[in-house]
């Protein structure tokens, strides 16, 4: 017996070993990365800390307005959820609070069971958090993540596209200063026209040039402030406190030119303060009207978070872990309807910030909470005269980034079925309003799947000359024999499909009189239910009273697994093979076509 030391395989340079987290860290990351603390990390977290408290503050004043909710739920919703994120989640730059899809779909829920600035309504608000945290946090324990793979990105893209349009047009009033309402697209086009006549002047000369001079920071500071010899990070920096400055100087007009006595809607008191402890509903009715919505919130919000939070870790090689991701985000909701807070999810335009700002753990999250907190206690009253066009010309520039007009054409040229999907996500969310679009375009992507799933996709093959390989005779110059028909099936056979293929082996062979071999090339297929195992086993029998060999060929190990602890192996009127190319060989030699002898060995079964 030897006494050497067996071989390991060599570990790759550059990549340190990772070391598994034990269970308590795997719920509580935290634990994981604080250990590593310490003082340059600390510096790093804090100026990321500042930049996206400068960047949250008009933000969650303008997405509560976007929720119909008083713009301090904003604040409240920024505080709490932020601290919970950073003890339970596992992204170092995800930036969570308030964003504008989730607070759009909160506006619509909430504004189904009471009107818009009563106490029902804030209170179906809180009540959504709680119902969306619990959702997510039970999810993510257990293990369901996977879940939200039933969204396509077409669908998610066409949602979310149609979502920016529905925004950025309900904020046209504010822009405007006109009473205009509107669930859908059509009715708020229809509520605008109609209120053309009562534009506010004063209104107009706010949003107007507030709008324009945020799109122009969003494109033109930076460079901008580079020609003017600003570095780079700094002048990107500077240009995402845009919105600052866009708030500043409208306050300072608002005061000037006395616009609260011109008709011009202002902010007003804001509640100074810390987030006040706040319950969720227990009534079971409001719950059951709620707990649907809360479930797409939850979904969207989960799509939205981890696929910016995935896009940021593999730029440092960083990992998150989805199902912590849930549970994460789960906790951030519950604090959020613990604190008078409403949904909330990660945001990609301030977790972009984050990012460059070199923020390297979640802790800078919590460090932002301890920013907008001391705005809630000492800055709140200067944002009494902050004129509501501002937040709404945030809301529009920030949104219509969303809306991607590239992708339809994308579609058309590559998937004339996920186009399909997209657009009518697309039209029946703005006609339909944001709930039934998204419900309608989950249940026709999963139609469509099922329709491609019901049509595999399967090839008549032969032989490209001097090689082994077996290709689609419609494609490529290939070997045949009369007798010989070979079909490579591209797809699983699941009770989706097995019918079809039932009927395509069938009509095949019907097309062609001299066949007397079938070989049926298994090699993309993974899995054979009962209802594929039963159309097999009719093919079989079809196939057999016609005087035709059914052949398998480049079965896999766990598909031949459970077919031999069936009748159908012992019933099969010819033969399982290895590959493709042996059966090819003998089954054209059988038919009086000279090919070299078959090595016994090289034949059977996978």
């Amino acid at each position: 017996m030897s006494d050497a030391v067996p071989e390991t395989a060599a570990k790759p340079p550059g990549l340190p070993r990772r070391r598994k987290p034990g269970l308590l860290a795997q719920y509580l990351p935290i634990l994981e990365w604080a250990r590593t603390y310490d003082r340059s990390v600390l510096t790093n977290d804090l100026v990321a800390a500042i930049i996206v408290t400068i960047m949250l503050i008009p933000q969650s004043l303008a997405y509560a307005l976007l929720a119909g909710l008083p713009p301090v739920v904003g604040l409240y919703a920024s505080i709490l959820p932020l601290v919970a994120y950073a003890i339970f989640g596992t992204s170092r730059t995800l930036a969570v609070g308030p964003v504008a899809v989730v607070s759009l779909m909160t506006a619509s829920a909430a504004g189904a069971v009471a009107a818009q600035g009563t106490a029902l309504y804030l209170e179906a608000a809180i009540t959504l958090a709680a119902l969306s945290g619990v959702m997510l946090a039970v999810l993510g324990f257990l293990r369901l993540g996977f879940l939200a793979n039933l969204l396509s990105h077409p669908m998610i893209s066409g949602f979310i596209t149609a979502s920016g349009i529905l925004i950025a047009t309900s904020q046209l009033k504010h822009i405007l200063g006109v009473t205009a309402g509107g669930e859908t697209w059509p009715a708020m086009l229809g509520a605008l026209a109609s209120a053309i006549d009562t534009i506010n002047p004063w209104t107009l000369a706010i949003g107007i040039p507030a709008t324009l001079f945020l799109f122009w920071v969003r494109k033109g500071l930076k460079p901008a402030l580079v020609k003017l010899g600003l570095a780079p990070r700094s002048a990107d920096i500077a240009a995402k406190a845009g919105p600052v400055v866009a708030v500043i100087v409208t306050i300072l007009a608002a005061i000037g030119l006395q616009l609260g006595e011109r008709g011009v809607d202002l902010v007003g008191a804001i509640p100074q303060g810390l987030p006040p402890f706040a319950l969720p509903s227990t009534d079971l009715d409001l719950i059951g009207q709620l707990w649907v919505p809360a479930l797409l919130i939850s979904i969207i919000g989960f799509v939205e978070s981890v696929s910016v939070a995935q896009t940021l870790a593999a730029k440092r090689r960083q990992r998150i872990a989805p199902n912590q991701e849930l549970i994460g985000l789960g906790a951030a909701n519950i604090a959020s309807a613990f604190s008078g807070g409403y949904p909330v999810t990660g945001g990609f335009a301030r977790s972009v910030v984050k990012f460059d700002a070199g923020a390297e753990t979640p802790a800078a999250g919590a460090y932002t909470a301890v920013g907008i907190a001391l705005a809630g206690l000492f800055l709140t009253p200067l944002l009494f005269h902050l004129p509501i066009a501002t937040l709404a010309a945030t809301i529009i520039v920030a949104v219509l980034s969303l809306v991607d007009l590239k992708t339809p054409a994308k579609l058309w040229n590559y998937s004339k079925a996920d186009f399909a999907a997209h657009l009518a996500t697309i039209v029946i969310t703005l006609l339909a309003g944001v709930e039934l679009g998204l419900i309608a375009g989950v249940a026709v992507g999963l139609l469509l799947y099922l329709w491609r799933a019901s049509r595999p996709h399967a090839a008549i093959v032969g032989r490209i000359g001097g090689t082994e390989h077996f290709r689609n005779v419609e494609r490529h110059e290939v070997f045949t024999v009369a007798h010989v028909l070979s079909i490579r099936v591209d797809e699983s056979l699941t009770y989706l499909n097995a019918r079809w293929l039932e009927e395509f082996v069938l009509e095949q062979v019907a097309e062609r009189p001299a066949v007397r071999h079938v070989i049926l090339m298994c090699s993309a297929v993974n899995e054979i239910d009962a209802s594929g195992l039963e159309s097999l086993e009719a093919i079989n029998h079809r196939l057999s009273d016609a005087g035709i060999g059914l052949h398998l060929s480049e079965v896999k190990g766990p598909v031949m697994d459970r077919l031999e602890r069936t009748h159908f192996v012992k019933e099969l009127n010819g033969h399982v093979f290895l590959s493709q190319n042996r059966a090819f060989r003998e089954l054209a030699d059988n038919g009086g076509v000279r090919e070299e002898p078959i090595p016994d060995a090289e034949r059977g079964m996978i």
